[in-house]
């Protein structure tokens, strides 16, 4: 009888540690749980920032480069310039690097994929309207929804190979290039315009001077 009591009681002793091991275990991994959570929101935010930090360095560049500012005076110039150099400055001491956790095939499919746009940007200055078109099949590639023109369908499978923060950053930089070509384009446009409009203005003059 004394036997079985102390039998008993070590069992009971035994379920008491397992129980409160199984209850420890249950809130570690809940706090685990609620850390992910946090940590994958720490991510997304600076992944934000970095997005916002290349937005207002390609805003800055745009408005350096703008027709308006070739349409004002040297001074004004000057200052302006002065001004967008101090904003692009401060700009870049923000420093924030989200590292994407790749395995060698996301890796080596992300050389790939990088190697391929760099090709087409090295060919800008030889054939831009060309590079443009190459660069529109390379983002058709990137987007998920119905494409306006062709599909580069090659690069389109080497992205796939790339890990997603990867596919967006791709698609971003794609989109980044697009926007400053169409920019480039505009200008060349307007200053060809007002070279037009310049030797027309100057040869009526001339006419008028001989009428």
């Amino acid at each position: 009888m004394a036997q079985a009591k102390i039998n008993a009681k070590a069992n009971e002793g035994r379920f008491c540690r397992s129980s409160s091991m199984a209850d420890r275990s249950s809130r570690l991994l809940e706090s685990l749980d609620q850390l992910e959570l946090r940590v994958e929101a720490l991510r997304e935010a600076a992944t934000a920032v970095e997005q916002e930090k290349e937005i207002l360095l390609e805003m800055i560049h745009s408005i350096q480069n703008s027709q308006d500012m070739r349409q004002i005076s040297d001074g004004e110039r000057e200052e302006l310039n002065l001004t967008a150099n101090r904003l692009m400055g401060r700009t870049l001491t923000v420093e924030v690097s989200v590292e994407t956790i790749r395995n060698p095939q996301q890796q080596e499919s992300l050389k790939h994929a990088t190697r391929i746009i760099d090709e087409v940007v090295n060919k800008f200055l030889d054939d831009l309207g060309n590079a443009k078109s190459h660069l529109m099949s390379l983002c058709s590639a990137c987007s998920s929804e119905v494409p306006h023109g062709p599909v580069d369908q090659k690069f389109q499978s080497i992205v796939i190979g790339c890990a997603l923060e990867d596919q967006k950053k791709i698609k971003r930089r794609l989109e980044t290039l697009l926007r400053n070509i169409e920019n480039s384009d505009k200008a060349i446009k307007l200053l060809e315009h007002s070279k037009g409009a310049g030797s027309k203005t100057l040869q009526q003059n001339a006419e008028s001077r001989f009428n």
